[in-house]
């Protein structure tokens, strides 16, 4: 299922470019090009991530983030003002990022996939099974009722949740865990701790093993 994203920008150069760019990418783009069209559109869609310009010709991109905060969208703002003042406050009212024009196109899709996928900010939830997995808060959910999993543990389901469908190795997830001291977790331990995992999800989410390579949850 396509990512779905909205975006608010009023320079034509600039949002048909980035919507071009967004959709090559394979995420559902609406584009709004002011403050009260992307309040109609709140109302009636959901977004995964909003790309919200600050300076608009009927108010601001911080308006449209205060109607997003009960909701599970991601928020990136675009401005020309390279501010510090601007910036704390963005990360204080929760955005996931701020980045300021002119931008990299390349960079700034970057920072939109690190956006979707990132523990911090707004988050958004994940379905892997199943489980439901509250990236804002860190937290798992099995039907209604939270899963009692270390740091380690939810660490290592997110990463089966980033990844469903693909075969990892046991490599690769080394490479995206580590224990809460900050030390790579050892292949013999990884073992241990799929198998915990396995335990507390039961019949939920299906950690398949891949004899010789690796893992993949479906």
């Amino acid at each position: 299922m396509k990512q779905n994203i909205l975006l608010v920008e009023d320079d034509t150069m600039i949002a048909t470019g980035l919507i071009y760019a967004l959709e090559q990418e394979r995420y559902a783009v609406t584009h709004c090009e002011n403050v009260a069209e992307a309040l109609r559109m709140i109302n009636t869609a959901q977004f995964n991530l909003a790309i919200l310009d600050m300076q608009l010709p009927d108010g601001t991109g911080s308006q449209i983030h205060e109607s997003l905060q009960n909701t599970n969208t991601a928020v990136i703002f675009l401005t020309v003002v390279d501010d510090e003042g601007n910036l704390v406050r963005a990360f204080e009212s929760g955005a996931a990022d701020y980045v300021t024009k002119p931008f990299r196109l390349r960079e700034l899709l970057a920072r939109v996939k690190r956006a979707l996928t990132s523990e911090g900010g707004s988050g958004f939830m994940l379905m892997l099974g199943g489980v439901s997995i509250d990236t804002a808060a860190s937290k798992a959910y099995l039907d209604a009722d939270l899963l009692d999993l270390t740091a380690l543990e939810y660490r290592l389901l997110l990463t089966f949740a980033h990844n469903k469908g693909q075969l990892l190795t046991r490599g690769h997830i080394l490479e995206n865990i580590w224990d809460s001291s900050g030390n790579f977790v050892e292949d013999n331990t990884l073992t241990v701790y799929i198998k915990r995992l396995r335990d507390k999800l039961g019949d939920a989410v299906n950690i398949q093993t891949v004899r010789g390579l690796g893992y993949r949850v479906d």
